[in-house]
């Protein structure tokens, strides 16, 4: 764990690089897409430009080029500016482990679990004040190497709760002085009223700031909102700077929001179940099967209620969870263990990732506390290996390669898991001579571990049931094609997640450039 007096650096007065911020009425109203779509745009108009976020609440983080962890929408606005993520693009990272605690991630470690209270609370002002030094020191040091910083707030501004102290919001754009404009959500109704009651408890100099509104996802005929706009800009006496229209089939990873899959032909054979934990966290390496034309992909919580019969699937998969042992829990209180062994007692397979990999196993021992109440749990007793949580988080982009069936197929991706799991005992398939997965560090945090490779996944012996530390497996194309192949989809073609992703992004930069009114944008610049 970092000290906490690491956490309040001195801040070298910044350059004279721009800065724009985006801030949102509501959560969800298009911060991060808007931000995203902007960063391409610069990006592709010869800008230097970078993301920055200076609080994010997410559990759903992504590992960096410096061996650190940022929010995910921060990692998707780096790929928009051709850049590898960097923990100065998000300083501070919340992940909540329960309805009133999180794990404070600064400068991309974790520091420790606080409280709400301890973070929001009155009494939270001299911590914030560290948290804000921490902000402006990642913010020097991109404004030493950035022409263009674009910069996207949490939640909304007029959350007058959490206004003493903030550093997400309004609090950050007083602090560095920058031009602010405001994004709503036209699709959820009450979008006029969002902007003027924004800006209503917004303070005298905090109104000033904003310089525009940009209305999002706008469905139908602009002619019919006009009226509207007119009205708006009158009122508030600033530009509507544009109206996005609402883009369908829009596919961009998701930071917080759990999104189904799109509607598939009748012909999908395929059945892909994930199921949803109280604390599910990196929910985004199941994109690739979601997005799937043949697959018909479900996400489905573990309190559903079935009479004691399992769903139909063909594959069933455990991912990742903030809270491992809680998680655990609800699924057996829910009898998923009993479902788990009808689902495989019919030729179904299943697949565990990080959290729901170490849930597979025997045992998961908790002996400091790491995620809550010290002690140790019973696994689901499925893969033979015994998993002791730690306080020092494993944080790596690796690549390597994946053996299933004899065939092998490359792949990348990321570690990001509290503690180790131990093999107790080798199945045939999971063998010295062939390990599941081979793997190497890829980043440059630790050039010493670079050259070093290591073994992760299990198989279990009746090859039914796989599991591994590594997220993003199924974004590799040669490796998720493998992974269907062997959960019996004969035909398993694979998409390319990642060429989806840039031909997403190109696709909302083209959009802004039709509908925001880029001059006045630049002009605030």
């Amino acid at each position: 764990m970092q000290d906490e007096a690491q956490i309040a650096p001195q801040v070298k007065p910044p350059s004279k690089a721009k800065i724009l911020m985006v801030q949102g009425t509501t959560s969800d109203a298009g911060k991060s897409t808007l931000v995203a779509g902007l960063c391409r745009y610069f990006a592709k108009q010869g800008a230097k430009v970078a993301p920055f976020k200076p609080q994010n609440m997410a559990l759903n983080s992504a590992v960096t080029i410096d061996g650190g962890e940022i929010g995910r929408a921060q990692a998707l606005q780096a790929i928009a500016c051709h850049l590898p993520p960097h923990t100065d693009f998000n300083p501070i990272l919340l992940k909540p482990s329960s309805d009133t605690r999180s794990q404070v991630i600064v400068q991309g470690k974790a520091l420790s679990h606080m409280e709400g209270e301890q973070y929001f609370g009155k009494n939270a002002q001299g911590y914030r004040t560290k948290a804000m030094a921490a902000v402006l020191d990642s913010l020097s040091r991109l404004t030493q190497q950035y022409e263009l910083l674009l910069v996207e707030g949490a939640g909304s501004p007029a959350e007058i709760n959490l206004r003493e102290g903030d550093i997400a919001n309004m609090g950050f754009a007083e602090a560095v002085d920058c031009p602010v404009i405001i994004i709503a959500d036209i699709d959820k109704g009450g979008v006029f009223a969002h902007i003027v009651g924004t800006l209503a408890l917004l303070s005298a100099s905090e109104r000033e700031r904003v310089k525009g509104v940009v209305i999002n996802r706008f469905r139908g005929d602009i002619s019919l909102l006009q009226p509207g706009i007119d009205w708006l800009e009158a009122e508030i006496n600033k530009p509507v700077l544009g109206v996005l229209p609402y883009l369908d089939d829009l596919y961009l990873d998701a930071e917080d929001a759990i999104t189904q899959a799109p509607q598939k032909s009748a012909q999908t054979k395929f059945k892909v179940l994930v199921l949803i934990w109280p604390r599910i966290s990196n929910h985004t390496d199941f994109d690739a099967l979601r997005l799937h034309p043949d697959i018909e992909f479900n996400y489905l919580t573990v309190t559903s209620v079935f009479d004691g019969k399992a769903p139909q699937a063909d594959l069933i998969i455990l991912p990742g969870s903030k809270s491992v042992r809680q998680d655990l829990a609800t699924m057996l209180t829910n009898g998923w263990d009993k479902l788990l062994k009808t689902h495989l007692r019919y030729g179904g397979k299943v697949i565990g990732i990080c959290g729901g990999y170490q849930m597979l196993g025997l045992a998961i021992d908790d002996p400091q506390g790491v995620e809550g109440q010290a002690g140790e749990t019973d696994g689901l007793g499925m893969l033979p290996i015994v998993t002791q949580l730690t306080s020092n988080k494993r944080l790596a982009q690796v690549s390597g390669q994946l053996v299933l069936n004899g065939e092998a197929a490359p792949v990348s991706g990321y570690e990001i898991h509290c503690g180790e799991s131990q093999i107790l005992m080798q199945s045939h398939a999971s063998s010295d001579s062939q390990p599941i997965l081979t793997l190497q560090q890829t980043d440059v945090a630790d050039l010493a571990a670079e050259q070093r490779h290591f073994f992760d996944g299990c198989l279990s012996s009746d090859e039914q049931i796989f599991g591994t530390y590594l997220h993003g497996i199924f974004d590799n194309p040669a490796a998720c094609q493998l992974l269907l192949k062997w959960a019996g989809m004969s035909q398993a073609p694979a998409i390319d997640i990642n060429q989806l992703r840039e031909q997403q992004l190109d696709r909302l930069a083209q959009m802004l450039e039709q509908h925001l009114d880029m001059a006045q944008l630049k002009a605030m610049l």
